[in-house]
């Protein structure tokens, strides 16, 4: 399938960034169409990434950067960085092929940096830094949801450690990873009974389900992972016991503000490959962008997305400067993912019957759009979040 690349604002043009991030946003372009584009085909046909995409990346500067210099990183903070790799990685329509990249350097590392001893990180962050030991993590079961508290994977304390026994759906990463995040269930209190452990590839009885097949992302390996009285050593325990909720729950919110500015960009992507269609594509002798329909479509989604585009930097910003809430991350996941599927359902629209043809990358962009709504919590309990910040 083609991938296409959006026309968008020269990254100058936005006040959140500095010249610094503009540079290290041309040097990863430059890899995406090195590294990346050539092979996707291949990988969005095997639904899964070379592992070798991992050790690529860390080689450039592009995975973990957050990792201390003295295990092997470049100890670089400043999460503008994350921003600008899941913005271009989407612009360049391999999103998918770098989520597995990004879920370990976004969503995962941070865990182990906050919550990791000094013998944890000795250990662990040299070979997450070089994307030899991939990061995923397990929280969604089964029967589970969006419902943290619901977890039931069990960690029994014996001798040394704990034996886990329980099963994980929808895991990113799940056929790459070597150290998966486990939430598990270690007390019946609902929410202090909540602990995480790194339950690692070469555990006895650790086993993965088959690839789930999905009807888009797929580049992005996802799987089932099964625990089968597995032994977890007490050193494998991250951070206190009892704390796995708290931890959770205080990484949510960049993590629904990273979905939201992978949402806002590939609702640009999908405006751009619209624009250009329909100003070539032509029906009764003229451009069908050229109908009133046509533009009026248009100029609402060109409205939205600069709208939209201007909260999610504000946020993006709020963030950085320590201050975003739980609303202001829920909002900018409800609002640009709800976006993103508008722009990519009402662009396929405007293509036609072609449109409803894998020739056209409006075909992916409206697949891979529809996840965005229901992971890192549906958009449902994004509105019970932003209604209860209301007092409701």
């Amino acid at each position: 399938m083609a991938t296409a690349t959006a026309t968008v604002p020269a990254p100058s043009k936005r006040t959140i960034f500095e010249p610094d991030h503009d540079d290290y946003r041309e040097s990863f372009r430059k890899f995406l169409a090195k590294e990346v584009v050539p092979g996707y085909p291949e990988w969005e046909k095997a639904q899964i990434v070379p592992r070798e995409l991992f050790t690529k990346a860390a080689e450039f500067g592009f995975l973990a950067m957050e990792v201390p210099e003295e295990y092997g990183g470049s100890g670089a903070e400043d999460w503008r960085f994350n921003v600008v790799l899941a913005e271009e990685a989407t612009r360049a329509g391999v999103g998918d092929a770098f989520a597995g990249p990004l879920l370990h350097t976004d969503v995962c590392l941070p865990y182990l940096i906050t919550s990791a001893s000094d013998e944890q990180r000795q250990r662990w962050l040299p070979g997450v830094a070089s994307g030899e030991r991939i990061l995923a993590i397990a929280m969604t079961e089964p029967g589970t949801g969006s419902d943290l508290a619901a977890i039931a994977t069990r960690a029994k304390k014996v001798d040394g450690g704990y034996v886990v026994n329980g099963a994980k759906t929808f895991i990113t990463n799940g056929i790459n990873a070597d150290m998966v995040i486990t939430a598990v269930r270690t007390s019946e209190d609902k929410h202090g009974g909540l602990s995480l452990m790194i339950i690692e590839r070469e555990m006895e009885g650790f086993e993965r389900g088959k690839q789930i097949e999905k009807i888009g992302q797929h580049a992005s390996d996802t799987s089932e992972l099964f625990f089968n009285d597995v032994f977890v050593p007490d050193e494998n325990l991250l951070g206190p016991e009892g704390t796995g909720f708290l931890q959770l729950v205080s990484r949510l919110v960049p993590e629904r503000l990273v979905l939201a500015v992978t949402s806002m960009a590939g609702a640009e992507l999908a405006f751009e490959i619209t624009l250009a269609y329909i100003k070539e594509r032509k029906a009764f002798g003229k451009p069908i962008g050229s109908f009133q329909n046509s533009r009026f479509v248009m100029a609402d989604l060109k409205t939205e997305i600069e709208i939209t585009r201007c909260f999610v930097d504000r946020t993006i910003q709020r963030y950085v400067d320590g201050v975003a809430t739980v609303e202001e991350a829920a909002m900018a996941k409800l609002k640009t993912t709800d976006l993103l599927n508008d722009v990519a359902d009402k662009g396929l629209q405007l293509h036609g019957g072609y449109g409803y043809t894998t020739e056209y990358p409006i075909s992916k962009a409206f697949l891979d759009a529809r996840i965005a709504k229901i992971y890192a919590g549906t958009n449902e309990i994004m509105r019970e979040l932003i209604g209860r910040g209301m007092g409701l």
